[in-house]
């Protein structure tokens, strides 16, 4: 049985409208407060059920602003029924009908999470207008501040993991600058796996790692933050090459527990010296190199993702010269999987290399600024995804300071 009263001719700047669900199977108590609700002026519309099967569409749609319960119903019956009913809608208001003779029964089911109560008999139109008003306001308020208790906890939480997945870089006597940047795919989103790092070890060499985990959400962000203390770690304990990304497989396998996560990464190691870097390449793209005649991909041998075949150990390594002045970019796949402009191609890497052209002449901070701000307005907000940059910037190699 639905009810459907207006009280003002222009719904739309009159009061607020309340979307009622009474649950009764009395038909004469159920009429009562059917004509109850009319005597208060209030604006409603009205479903009454007469179980809790028959309500639970109702109650799993979340279609109610207010929920009418009797506690003694023929499936269910006391607290049993308002835990059922507030498990099936935990943000709508509950107010509990009871009898003269249950006195304690009302404020049980307060305890237990209704918004009010009522007993049956002593009703009256301007009690129940304030009490619907009053428990729909609320449940509203107390929905909006778990929300927003929510909302800080997750900012929190992410502000932890970003510190973890962007440290500060290690660095004693290198000249190399270091721009980095990590940016959350959308506002309040849940983290990914990005992450980077920079560490000069106590042979001189530069060493840096840029790395993505498949997925997103806690899981994948905590896994990068493992990833990228254990490279740093491992680094500063002498491990190169093979052998480290073996370690940060094994670590990787070992922490993803029951999770089918992987990782991709580039290794680099730059030798100021030698005016060299060595490259390794884990399921990564290969790193950006940007001389006084432009920007290209370097090309560099690719080896396997970490965590996809465990003990392949397919990780080759490629050693490329480089200019006395120059910058190296590492990046993961968020800054060129968005959109390229009005069309539904993708920026790619040709696409990412045309607009690093485009861009006027600026220090590292603001063209890796400038680069992230194009790529996201050509993307318009069609994919979200984590992005981590890395630009090392250095000149005169041969004589590092």
């Amino acid at each position: 049985m639905t009810a459907a009263v207006e009280h003002t001719p222009d719904a739309s700047s009159g009061p607020p409208h309340y979307r009622i669900l009474l649950i009764e199977d009395d038909l004469g108590d159920a009429l009562l407060v059917e004509e109850l609700l009319h005597d208060t002026g209030l604006r409603f519309e009205l479903t009454t059920r007469t179980t809790l099967a028959e309500a639970r569409t109702e109650l799993g749609g979340s279609q109610a602003d207010c929920i009418l319960l009797d506690l003694h119903l023929p499936d269910v019956s006391g607290i049993a029924a308002l835990t059922a009913v507030r498990t099936l809608a935990p943000h709508t208001a509950v107010i509990v009908l009871t009898g003269l003779s249950e006195a304690q029964a009302g404020t049980e089911a307060m305890a237990a999470g209704a918004q009010d109560y009522l007993v049956k008999g002593k009703v009256e139109a301007d009690l129940l207008h304030r009490t619907v008003r009053y428990a729909v306001y609320r449940s509203r308020t107390e929905r909006a501040n778990a929300e927003a208790q929510a909302a800080r906890q997750r900012a929190e939480e992410n502000a932890r993991l970003e510190r973890g997945l962007l440290p500060q870089p290690i660095l004693d006597t290198s000249s190399v600058q270091v721009t980095s940047r990590y940016l959350p795919g959308a506002a309040m989103a849940l983290l990914g796996g990005d992450f980077l790092d920079v560490v000069e070890g106590d042979d001189g060499l530069l060493h840096a790692v840029v790395g993505d985990v498949s997925g997103h959400g806690p899981d994948a962000a905590a896994l990068g933050v493992f990833l990228r203390i254990a490279w740093r770690s491992l680094v500063l304990g002498g491990h190169r090459g093979e052998d480290l990304l073996h370690l940060m497989e094994r670590i990787l396998i070992a922490e993803r527990g029951s999770h089918s996560l992987f990782a991709t990464c580039t290794l680099l190691t730059l030798d100021q010296r030698a005016a060299t870097v060595t490259l390794h390449l884990a399921g990564h793209h290969e790193p950006l190199l940007t001389t006084v005649h432009g920007t290209h991909e370097v090309t560099a041998a690719h080896g396997i993702a970490l965590g996809i075949v465990p003990g392949l150990r397919s990780w080759p390594s490629t050693t490329v010269p480089l200019p006395s002045d120059g910058a190296l970019t590492l990046y993961t796949d968020g800054l060129t999987e968005g959109h390229s402009g009005a069309d539904h191609d993708r920026l790619g890497v040709e696409g990412l290399l045309t607009l690093i052209g485009s861009l006027p002449p600026a220090d590292p901070d603001a063209h890796v600024d400038r680069l992230i701000q194009e790529a996201h307005r050509l993307n318009a907000g069609r994919h979200s995804d984590d992005l981590a940059v890395l630009r090392l910037d250095w000149g005169d190699l041969s004589s590092p300071s």
